[in-house]
């Protein structure tokens, strides 16, 4: 059974990443899995452990830290805390799933320091003017809020050159499409093929 692949999505709020990736779930039929996090968050109703997060407390948190259980996290004092945990990420490869990861880029960096064969995508936006225009079709923030995810966007899009791949959501359909692409060709490369390569090498004439 070939491992699977960790394919991370990254981009800025109101790019589309939540409805790209639902449709590459979707269209995986059982063979990608979304990762899911770790967080000291608690529960909210209808939420269950294991299936929308791992809830932990800040104890079990802090010793996942120590123990390098965690490929990325993030520990804000006061706050919820948020982390990727490398046994189910890793449980999920070795059964032969894809893992889909959406997470920021700093995050995202983080992910490919410990997991260099890690693909990692960046949706980007048309255009900042489209962005904008997206953030406030939304309706679901104010002004003030808008304005502070533009500029986050333009900090997150700064660093697409550290990404493997770029795709612009500017039809949603075709993005889509592409995403897809990312992945199979991730599949093809010697470093995915490494057990198949070394056993042609090997064979007997």
């Amino acid at each position: 059974m070939k491992r699977g692949v960790l394919f991370i999505i990254s981009g800025p709020s109101g790019v589309g990443k939540g409805t790209v990736a639902k449709a590459l779930l979707e269209g995986a039929n059982g063979s990608m899995v979304f990762s899911v996090s770790a967080t000291t968050r608690a529960p909210r109703p209808g939420e269950v452990h294991g299936r929308e997060y791992f809830f932990l407390t800040d104890e079990e948190f802090d010793r996942m830290i120590d123990a390098g259980e965690f490929l990325e996290y993030m520990k804000v004092f006061g706050r919820n805390n948020y982390g990727t945990p490398r046994k189910y990420v890793e449980e999920q490869l070795e059964a032969g799933r894809d893992v889909l990861l959406d997470i920021d880029v700093n995050g995202a960096m983080k992910v490919k320091e410990n997991c260099p064969d890690a693909v990692a995508l960046m949706l980007a936006p048309p255009s900042m003017k489209e962005l904008r225009r997206r953030l406030e079709t939304r309706g679901t923030e104010e002004q003030p809020v808008i304005e502070r995810r533009l500029a986050e966007a333009a900090s997150e899009l700064s660093r697409m050159g550290e990404y493997d791949y770029v795709v612009v959501n500017d039809d949603l359909d075709a993005a889509i499409a592409q995403c897809r692409c990312v992945l199979e060709s991730a599949k093809l490369t010697p470093a995915y093929c490494a057990e198949f390569v070394s056993n042609l090498i090997k064979e007997d004439l």
